[in-house]
């Protein structure tokens, strides 16, 4: 069920200066992953009171008497919180509970001053979840897994705690106090860091297209808990730990692969993994231990004395005697076009491979650039638009260092670039010029910066003809060993001309011209 692990330079970041755990050894051990995901509801108001559910507040502006516990204060549940519950559920392949119960879960905080927390956790909302995804790996091929959804409930959110080192203090911010959460429990079906944020990668994919979550990890708004053990072959699962409010996917990666490599190394020297809780320092790269869990903590469920049980109407026909509950049915039939959906549309309206409709669908700006240039300028070929999307704009905003997102290019600038390309009015290096340059300034012409900037293509045959004579007496090795046989070397001439032009030459013609000038 579990692929072996085998020892990766992937796996081995933040233990150079220990010695490395053998092949042999690893090769027998396998890596189990969980994950627990807390995404928050995109409502206008909290799941048990009306104060107002948006990121950025003054401190302590949205909290209402219910929020701060003040005695007498009752839970009044958000209808819309249900909602988008019932509809992630349902994006998610789960068994929507016609009946579910919400509980108390009970443990001393000072960010919760109730001293415990509304959950779902004996009757949740929905459960026997599945979530297939691709997983992208650099330089492989990208492949597809599917790991199951235990429970998908609603539950409160606590304040935040604020530390003041300096003064020796801390103070506490009750606005995200009772905001809404779902909490997603997926089973140990995962075995890398690379599943793992790949699946949570398409979480987020599902929950902005359902507008259930902004999923703005910066801001709390998705929260990633990681569960990770290491057993032998054949063996029952090992003592697990937890890597607590992983901020960001690229950390679950990471972090989920040193705890791997971790334990792999305790174990090779003889030693114990320990239950603990351990929280990502981002900065060092590695796990750092925040506390054990060798005394199970006794949370004291128990039954929510001020809710009643939440039902739904589960049924497809209108009943009038349900007509206050929530038709499971009627959101089923408002879900938008999911990612996967989108991804198999891609490939069969245009043609495209798996592996560039996922790295599409995985930047929602990307897409729409696409979908954009299609839809205006059907006859460009959508393969020359998508290597300039991924190619090209993409490797752009890396170096930059920006988000796609934040890419300045609008869309009328990006056909513009391609129909210069398509049309061999310009070439491939100078259409990656005009993203640099356009990017800076977007007010700009196209057709005038390539006027402006001496970008166009040359293509004509007397200029390109000088340019491989010089080239072709620049370098007379280089003529000696292709007419000698090795036909290689005519990439040698070939970057001469480019280099001659300004990279401005057509390197077809280029080609064509210097084969038949070096045939004599």
């Amino acid at each position: 069920m579990y692929k072996r692990i085998l020892l990766k330079k992937n796996l081995s970041w933040g233990f150079s200066s220990q010695k490395q755990t053998s092949k042999a050894f690893m090769h027998n051990w396998n890596s189990v992953v969980g994950l627990e995901v807390h995404a928050q509801l995109l409502t206008d108001s909290k799941l048990f009171s009306g104060s107002n559910n948006s990121f950025g507040t003054p401190l302590n502006s949205a909290v209402s008497y219910f929020d701060a516990s003040l005695p007498g204060t009752l839970p009044v549940l958000n209808r819309k919180c249900v909602e988008l519950g019932v509809k992630t559920a349902t994006a998610l392949n789960c068994r929507i509970n016609e009946i579910s119960m919400f509980d108390r879960k009970h443990y001393f905080y000072a960010d919760l001053p109730v001293g415990y927390q509304i959950t779902q956790q004996r009757a949740a909302l929905a459960n026997d979840g599945e979530l297939t995804f691709p997983v992208i790996i650099p330089g492989k091929k990208t492949y597809h897994k599917k790991a199951r959804l235990l429970q998908l409930q609603l539950e409160q959110d606590s304040g935040k705690s604020l530390h003041d080192e300096e003064l020796k203090r801390s103070l506490v911010d009750l606005n995200r106090a009772g905001a809404p959460l779902i909490e997603l429990v997926f089973a140990p079906d995962l075995e890398t860091g690379e599943e793992a944020a790949s699946l949570v990668k398409e979480l987020i994919l599902i929950l902005k297209c359902l507008q259930s979550c902004s999923c703005k990890m910066e801001e709390g708004a998705l929260r990633v808990d990681a569960n990770v053990s290491i057993h032998r072959s054949g063996e029952p699962f090992g003592v697990r730990t937890e890597i607590k409010n992983i901020g960001s996917v690229r950390s679950i990666s990471q972090a989920i692969t040193y705890e791997i490599q971790r334990q792999l190394d305790i174990v090779s020297k003889g030693g114990v993994i320990t239950n603990e809780t351990r929280a990502w320092d981002a900065a060092e790269r590695c796990t750092v231990a925040m506390r054990d869990k060798e005394v199970l903590q006794d949370y004291r469920f128990m039954p929510e004395p001020n809710l009643p049980p939440l039902r739904l109407n589960l049924t497809t026909t209108a009943d009038s005697l349900n007509e206050d509950l929530i038709s499971v049915a009627s959101i089923s039939k408002e879900l938008p076009e999911l990612p996967e959906d989108i991804r198999s549309n891609l490939v069969k309206k245009y043609q495209l491979n798996q592996d560039t409709a996922v790295i599409l669908v995985n930047e929602t700006r990307l897409l729409q650039y696409f979908l954009n240039v299609m839809e205006h300028l059907p006859n460009i070929p959508a393969k020359l638009v998508t290597n300039f999307l991924i190619n090209d704009l993409l490797t752009f905003c890396n170096k930059a260092n920006i988000d796609i997102e934040s890419c300045q290019l609008t869309y009328t600038l990006l056909e513009d670039i391609l129909t210069a390309l398509n049309a061999g009015t310009i070439n491939l290096q100078a259409g990656r010029q005009l993203i640099e340059i356009l990017h800076e300034d977007p007010t700009q012409n196209v057709q005038l910066v390539i006027k402006d900037r001496n970008l166009e293509q040359i293509t004509d045959d007397e200029t390109i003809e000088e340019l491989c004579r010089q080239a072709i007496e620049r370098h007379e090795q280089a003529v000696k060993q292709y007419k000698s046989g090795k036909k290689k070397a005519i990439f040698a001439i070939v970057g001469e001309v480019s280099k001659l032009s300004k990279q401005r030459a057509n390197m077809k013609v280029v080609v064509a011209c210097l084969e038949n000038m070096l045939k004599s």
